[in-house]
């Protein structure tokens, strides 16, 4: 030993568990999402439909931080996760009851986290800004 600490060199992740991983955290919200999208409160005639507004938020924002923080390829296997389980729970179970009813609120669950996911996925990368130079003539600042 030379009495130096030698850091280990970072390694890239597996694409394979990053997908995986992703795919599964999106199944995830979209089982949560599924359960709460028909939440809703009623003020006499008015009802506000809380439920689907916070699972189609939560959704857009876990595919946005996973495409910013992550990768393009993590943030569509997130986007395939919600989308499978929300495929998934519109089907009738055993009894033949279904999460995702036929009505409006329901199509909205139904149709708008793909929307969501392919704007998100597909949104090209900006190139990063860049600093202008400074042009300021004035002399440095004089040493004290």
């Amino acid at each position: 030993m030379s009495g130096t600490l030698l850091e280990p060199t970072p390694r890239a992740s597996n694409p394979l568990v990053v997908a995986l991983v992703s795919f599964v955290v999106g199944a995830i919200y979209g089982s949560l999402g599924t359960v709460g999208h028909r939440h809703q409160l009623r003020f006499g005639e008015f009802v506000l439909p809380w439920g689907i507004v916070v699972a189609l938020v939560g959704v857009a924002a876990l595919l946005i931080g996973m495409r910013l923080l992550v990768s393009r390829l993590a943030a569509g296997a997130a986007g395939v996760g919600v989308i499978a389980v929300v495929g998934l729970f519109t089907l009738p179970g055993v009894g033949g009851s279904v999460l995702v009813p036929g009505t409006i609120v329901g199509t909205v669950w139904a149709v708008a986290p793909a929307l969501i996911a392919v704007l998100i996925v597909a949104w090209p990368s900006l190139p990063a800004r860049r600093r202008p130079a400074s042009h300021d003539d004035s002399p440095p600042p004089a040493a004290a």
